[in-house]
Formats: C-alpha cells, sequence, structure tokens
C-alpha cells in the first residue's frame, strides 16, 4: 500500500484546505478527502510514494475536479446562501474563519470555469508545480498555465460603473468605516456617520414579520443596524453589476446585498436587498495576499 493512515491523517488538514477552496463547501470537501482515501487505499499494489501530500493531493484535486465537472454537466447554479441548509452554512462560515479565508475570494471563484478553478487553487493558493496541475487536469503544462491565466483575469477587478454613487475614495473610506462600525454595533459611531435625515430602504423578504421596510433617521437606523451585526461580520465589499457594494456571504455564499449612498461627506441611504441567481459579481481591487491567501512560493512556475 503505498500511502499509510498516518501519513494521510498527516496530510488530511491541508487536502481539507484545498478541497474547500475548490468545491465551497465544507462537506464535499470533506466527501472528497474520504473518497481520496479510499481511492489510496485501493492502490495497493501501486509502489512506495517519495511525497505522500503531494501524491495524495493530486488524488484529492482530480475527485474534486470529477465534482465540479459532475455539477457543470448538470448545470447547476453556484449556491446562493439562503438555499444551503442551515448546518451545512454554519460549517462554511467556520472554516472561513478558522483559515482565515478570503469571503470575496471564494464568492468569486465561482466564476470560474472547473478547470480554471483547480489550476488557480493548486497554484496561487497552494503552490503546486504546474506539472503536477497538468496530471490532475489530464492536460499539458502549457495549458495548465493558461487556466491559471485566464482565471486571474476572470478574478481581475472591474471598472465600476460611472454613474455609480461611490466615485471617490473619500466616500468608500466613509462607507467602509461604517460597516466598521456595524460589526461592532456601535451606534455612537454610526450615528456620526449618518446624515440625520438617512434613509433605509429594505427588501420585505429579509426582515421579521412585520419590520418596517424603510426605516429614517440616523439613530434609528443605527439602532437596528445594531441588532444585525452577527450578519454583518459575513460582509465583504464586491463590484455588483458594475456597483461596488457590500454583500453579506455567510460560508462565502451570497445573500444580501448592502448598496450604500453617500453626499456631503455622510451617509444618506441604505438599501438591502436579496442577492439573485443573475447578479454579477466581481472584485473591488486585485486579490493579492494575503487577501487572496496566496502562499509566499506560490508565484513559482514550474
Amino acid at each position: 500500500m503505498p500511502i499509510t493512515a498516518a501519513e494521510f491523517e498527516t496530510a488530511r488538514p491541508r487536502l481539507l484546505s484545498v478541497a474547500h477552496r475548490i468545491l465551497g463547501s465544507a462537506q464535499d470537501a470533506q466527501d472528497a478527502v474520504q473518497t481520496a482515501w479510499v481511492r489510496a487505499a485501493a492502490a495497493r499494489s501501486a509502489p512506495p510514494v517519495e511525497n505522500p501530500t503531494a501524491w495524495l493531493t493530486t488524488v484529492t484535486a482530480r475527485v474534486c475536479l470529477d465534482e465540479l465537472r459532475a455539477r457543470h454537466r448538470r448545470k447547476e447554479a453556484p449556491l446562493l446562501a439562503d438555499a444551503v441548509p442551515a448546518e451545512d452554512l454554519a460549517a462554511d462560515e467556520a472554516v472561513l474563519r478558522a483559515e482565515d479565508v478570503s469571503r470575496a475570494l471564494m464568492v468569486l471563484l465561482d466564476r470560474l470555469t472547473p478547470p480554471q478553478r483547480v489550476a488557480y487553487v493548486l497554484h496561487d493558493l497552494f503552490a503546486t508545480p504546474f506539472d503536477r496541475i497538468a496530471e490532475v487536469l489530464g492536460t499539458t503544462v502549457p495549458s495548465s498555465k493558461q487556466h491559471a491565466s485566464r482565471a486571474r483575469r476572470r478574478l481581475a477587478p472591474a471598472g465600476a460603473r460611472p454613474d455609480a454613487e461611490h466615485t471617490g475614495r473619500a466616500d468608500q473610506q466613509l462607507v467602509d468605516a461604517f460597516m466598521a462600525a456595524a460589526r461592532t454595533g456601535d451606534t455612537r459611531r454610526m450615528v456620526q456617520l449618518l446624515a440625520p435625515d438617512s434613509v433605509r430602504d429594505a427588501d420585505a423578504a429579509l426582515l421579521p414579520h412585520g419590520g418596517r421596510t424603510i426605516v429614517t433617521g440616523a439613530a434609528g437606523i443605527a439602532a437596528e443596524t445594531g441588532q444585525f451585526r452577527e450578519g454583518i461580520r459575513a460582509a465583504c465589499r464586491l463590484t455588483v453589476n458594475g456597483c461596488p457594494m457590500y454583500v453579506i456571504a455567510p460560508g462565502g455564499h451570497p445573500l444580501v446585498l448592502i448598496e450604500i449612498g453617500t453626499s456631503g461627506g455622510r451617509i444618506t441611504r441604505i438599501a438591502l436587498r436579496p442577492v439573485r441567481a443573475d447578479d454579477r459579481f466581481d472584485a473591488p481591487e486585485p486579490l493579492t495576499p494575503p487577501e487572496a491567501g496566496v502562499l509566499p512560493s506560490a508565484r513559482d512556475t514550474r
């Protein structure tokens, strides 16, 4: 048997991390790693393996690629948070927080084709040489490099619409400051950042039964926002349909869009609506370390 149980257990944390980034689901990652172990255990007649972790990473990535391709054949759209079972969503969120995974990156990875996602994750996030990636994809090294390059281009920032309200850096700093205060429930700071006559407009589907779709005034908006800080902690900044917004994405699955308007150095409007399947997500700025989770040696182009 080329891989021992002890070697597999040593490699398991890395395998789970790789599988999670490729599949976007903690449960699917667990299943993929278990399948990889079953395949490893079945290879009893194979010669000893010099690098068990690298070998197991290759096997796990192949399993993940098969799953991504199966999803593609079934024409499955990326799951929005409201379609993910609560226990799975909690597991995905736990992984993001425990491993400090970029929430924005997990949302954006769903834009890639299966080969692009595998090539990008293995090379840019886990420093896997391209000869091994080619083995996983069943293609050549140049082709593997091309998949990774196309993935980077698709993950590159897209320009915001000229008519977007957030056109200046100062405005974005104001929005970021408000979201930082909202995450901690700092109502005093939120009131300072909100215009006295500011308005919060929300889709009724996002509110508790009987909740007000419109709230007016800085004090009322700050008080309400403070009650939802746990959800706001699961928000990340993205460009959505050409406009900069915050996206509440528990476990890396989009759920709610937060569009914030500013004027005169204050926040004047906050609009909340559910994410739709046809919403287009782009990076607001380059995904660079540590945002993209790139390891120091990940730019190796072997």
